[in-house]
């Protein structure tokens, strides 16, 4: 009788500890990855970018280092440093990455869990960077390299200024360049300040068919600019290039950019950069733009779809493309062309055509 009585205990504590291991079974789980960035297959991936892997849980931060999260290119290991926040983990390379190039990225399985636990097989996937390893083509300004400014609605100044090139105005007449008391000729004009001619829209043929077909070709090269696709990098520094010392390579922002302290410029004389801007470009007062290694303003373009402003004092090299202003403020000076949709306004300044 007694081990007939046993029987419904024995039964009974099996059955918890079969509902307990069932319900072990059923909540514990291997941590895995619920996205990266850039993705698998991802192409025209900025060379500045960071690679982020993000956990379906949160991890260990001792297992997440360069030992468990590498970038690869091909067999090279590339060198960087790995951190860790929230559930998210990025691997920062410490240079530039290969433009043009497939990167593979892995998190192994000694990325673990606070409690231990690791995911289930490496994780791996692969992308390739934007760019091209054979350089930028410069972009065409077809007639409107004629001029070391090119506007349509007015070219202003004020005070004494030194231009060396031509200046060009057009749909707007000639009263709308002011500050250079223009001395008239036939098809263009002169002035003490500028080292070159000027003209305008109601200036004798051929003037105006010239200056329609200068302004159509600033119009197209801007757009040249604006179009050029899978760019080397992409919001460096959020907007703020100060005191940093940039490649060739296309450069893209979705917003303002700005040069609050000296720009340098280092490559050679076929060089190309190009920099596509989405909002404005401001210079501080004082900050220059430094050319190295052979570097030449005319293969240097800034595509700008807002305001251009040259702070007082300021250097700046290249071939400004506004989409509205460009504005020297007093003693800024210019090496290269300022090339605007709207008007170009001039205070004390010197510019020179490269």
């Amino acid at each position: 009788m007694k081990v007939l009585k046993m029987i419904p205990v024995m039964a009974v504590l099996l059955a918890v500890f079969v509902t307990g291991c069932k319900k072990d079974e059923e909540t514990f789980t291997y941590p895995t990855g619920t996205s990266s960035d850039p993705t698998s297959n991802a192409t025209d991936v900025s060379r500045n970018k960071g690679v982020s892997f993000t956990f379906n849980e949160a991890m260990d931060p001792l297992t997440v280092n360069t030992l468990t999260f590498t970038l690869m290119n091909g067999n090279t290991t590339v060198t960087g440093t790995v951190t860790y926040a929230g559930k998210t983990a990025t691997f920062t390379p410490t240079g530039t990455l290969s433009a043009g190039t497939v990167y593979t990225a892995k998190v192994t399985t000694g990325a673990k869990t606070l409690t231990g636990s690791s995911l289930a097989s490496d994780a791996v996937w692969s992308f390739t960077t934007g760019g091209t390893a054979s350089g930028l083509a410069t972009v065409p300004l077809g007639t409107a390299a004629n001029y070391v400014i090119l506007a349509k609605t007015a070219i202003n100044n004020t005070a004494t200024s030194v231009v060396t090139g031509d200046l060009g105005l057009s749909p707007a007449a000639t009263s709308y360049v002011t500050g250079f008391a223009l001395t008239n000729a036939t098809g263009y004009a002169t002035a003490t300040q500028v080292l070159g001619k000027i003209y305008a829209a109601d200036m004798v043929a051929p003037t105006p068919i010239n200056l329609t077909t200068a302004v159509n070709n600033m119009n197209t090269a801007y757009d040249n600019a604006a179009g050029r696709t899978s760019p080397d990098y992409t919001e460096l520094g959020t907007g703020n290039i100060g005191g940093k010392t940039l490649a060739p390579g296309l450069y893209k922002w979705t917003s303002n950019v700005t040069i609050p302290s000296d720009l340098v410029l280092t490559g050679g004389a076929n060089d190309v950069w190009i920099f596509q801007i989405a909002g404005n470009l401001s210079v501080s007062t004082a900050s220059k733009i430094t050319l190295i290694g052979g570097a030449l303003a005319k293969n240097i373009f800034w595509q700008v779809a807002g305001t251009v402003s040259l702070g007082t004092t300021s250097h700046f090299e290249g071939i400004i493309l506004s989409k509205t202003s460009v504005t020297l403020n007093t003693g800024a000076s210019l090496n290269g062309r300022a090339l605007a949709q709207t008007a170009v306004i001039l205070e004390k300044n010197t510019i020179t055509q490269p």
